[in-house]
């Protein structure tokens, strides 16, 4: 069975494959047996959602994705102001960090409690069409 957890850190410090998700050697499945994979998004689409709104929640973002991962799954990333946890499965939170790093989008951060995660993203330029 292949490692479902690679890179992903849990809010309770371990790296555990959580309950709801199998592997084998093709990666993740869902226990409806569908791909855990076959959803999910481009970074281009996950531009233009993010740009069509003034602020998307990061659980908004997981529903008009699919993005089912595991409830506390997080992954850290890299931004000028240090390192940020994003409740995104890893390739998700890989277009968000390159998002971010080019200007295209801002991220809210907690502030109560004040921890380094990230709860929103919003735009930071106007959609030129």
């Amino acid at each position: 069975m292949a490692d479902v957890t690679a890179g992903a850190v849990y809010v309770d410090g371990t790296n555990a494959v959580p309950p709801t998700v199998e592997a084998d050697e093709t990666g993740p499945i869902a226990l409806n047996g569908e791909s855990a994979t076959a959803a999910g998004c481009t970074q281009a689409q996950l531009r233009r959602f993010i740009k069509s709104r003034p602020y998307v929640p990061m659980h908004e973002l997981r529903r008009r994705f699919e993005l089912n991962g595991a409830a506390d799954e997080v992954t850290a990333i890299p931004t000028p102001q240090g390192r940020v946890y994003v409740g995104l499965p890893g390739r998700e939170s890989e277009f968000i960090a390159e998002l971010a790093r080019t200007g295209d989008i801002g991220l809210e951060l907690s502030h109560d409690p004040p921890v380094p995660i990230v709860i929103g993203v919003y735009a930071m330029r106007p959609v030129s069409r």
